[in-house]
């Protein structure tokens, strides 16, 4: 029986028939711009079809855990060829500077005793489009961001088994993805040891209760709560500990950010350092820029989250920032997940009204206007911001 365009999609996104499902090329194909994205593979805007990069309309966030066909899609050069990460062929290599270095399989790794952590992932450049003056890059706007429940076992137990050896400082990641072209760089990151030794770090094989998806790193990623979405490496092959961070582009020139903010639109100079923890960011999910709101009470709901600091209080303003009112946190509280937010508006004057909002962690660092530019366009935070009309 044919598969259609949106059925095949969807098993990628959902994981469901990996060995044959799976085709490299099929993002390309299916994501023809933003409106393709939208009416043939689910409720996403298509911000590059190759590969395939999409974020998740904010007006999804209204729930507590992003469901995996609406979790954006993110990667440098789109999933592997199928037969590296097919089960009966991938392996997890872990060497450098360790004792036993080990050659694991997913059934080996599924016998370690299993974790379940709730996290925020986000993209660095998540807001990058907001920058301004611009930045290169994937454009993204709001939605490359999303909260769901990942289920594996933590790195730290890989590791012990292992036995890391003295002056060890940082673990090194690399997946399975290839980029087209040899002269490109590969995708290779680093974290520190103390981050890859957190009790919260994982290697997930599950995505809120599924198989992990492809399109989301099966069948092993990296999980680092707090942290941005550099750092959570798809389709995991090797972990290499070692003295220094990883050589190479994309750990020492791309994702790093200055030290010193640098002017709107300078030039960076100085040090660097890499981009790790998220920070404190909030959302409106509803109602959504350009709704017409009808006179009267009317609940107004968003989502906030930090990187490795508990979200303390949310605040609405309905006069462009002169005045701050507390939103209300409602459901779930877990240390690396978002919360969900609401708050009582009630709606009088006709006319289009702006509604903003920002969010303080429990380090006491608070949402700014704007977020300080930097020339990757990383780690924006500024004030979420939609405009309504109410009607007369």
């Amino acid at each position: 029986m044919p598969i259609s365009r949106r059925s095949l999609f969807k098993a990628l996104l959902q994981g469901i028939g990996v060995g044959l499902l799976v085709d490299q090329r099929l993002p390309v194909a299916l994501a023809g711009g933003e409106e393709a994205a939208r009416d043939d593979v689910g409720p996403f805007i298509a911000r590059v079809t190759r590969p395939f990069d999409a974020e998740t309309p904010v007006g999804e966030f209204a729930s507590f855990l992003t469901p995996n066909d609406r979790f954006f899609v993110r990667s440098h050069f789109g999933p592997p060829v199928p037969e590296l990460i097919a089960e009966a062929n991938w392996k997890l290599r872990v060497g450098g500077l360790v004792d036993r270095p080990q050659v694991l399989t997913l059934r080996e790794l599924k016998q370690v005793e299993p974790v379940t952590i709730t996290a925020v992932v986000q993209c660095s450049g998540n807001g990058r489009a907001f920058h301004r003056p611009k930045v290169p890059g994937v454009q993204w706007k709001r939605g490359a961001v999303g909260n769901a429940r990942w289920t594996g076992l933590r790195l730290r137990d890989v590791l012990a088994q292992a036995g890391v050896k003295e002056g060890a400082q940082h673990v090194q990641l690399q997946g399975a993805d290839r980029p087209i072209v040899d002269s490109v760089p590969l995708f290779t990151r680093s974290i520190p040891l103390a981050k890859a030794l957190h009790p919260d770090t994982i290697l997930a094989y599950e995505m809120n209760g599924r198989p992990l998806p492809i399109l989301h790193g099966a069948p092993l990623r990296v999980i680092t709560p707090g942290w941005m979405a550099n750092s959570c490496t798809k389709w995991l092959t090797d972990i290499t500990v070692q003295a220094e961070e990883a050589k190479g582009y994309y750990m020492q020139t791309a994702y790093r950010v200055p030290v010193k903010s640098a002017e709107s639109g300078g030039i960076a100079t100085g040090a660097s350092t890499p981009v790790a923890a998220m920070v404190v960011k909030s959302l409106i999910a509803a109602p959504q820029e350009g709704d017409i709101v009808e006179p009267g009470f009317s609940a107004i709901q968003g989502v906030a989250w930090s990187g490795e600091a508990k979200v303390m209080k949310v605040e609405v303003s309905l006069d462009g920032g002169k005045t701050w009112e507390p939103a209300r946190l409602v459901g779930d509280d877990h240390p690396f997940a978002w919360r969900r937010w609401r708050f009582l508006w009630k709606a009088t004057t006709p006319g289009p009204v702006s509604i903003l909002c920002r969010a303080t962690d429990a380090r006491g660092e608070t949402q700014p206007e704007v977020s300080p530019w930097n020339p990757s366009g990383f780690l924006w935070n500024g004030w979420d911001r939609v405009t309504v009309r109410v009607t007369g």
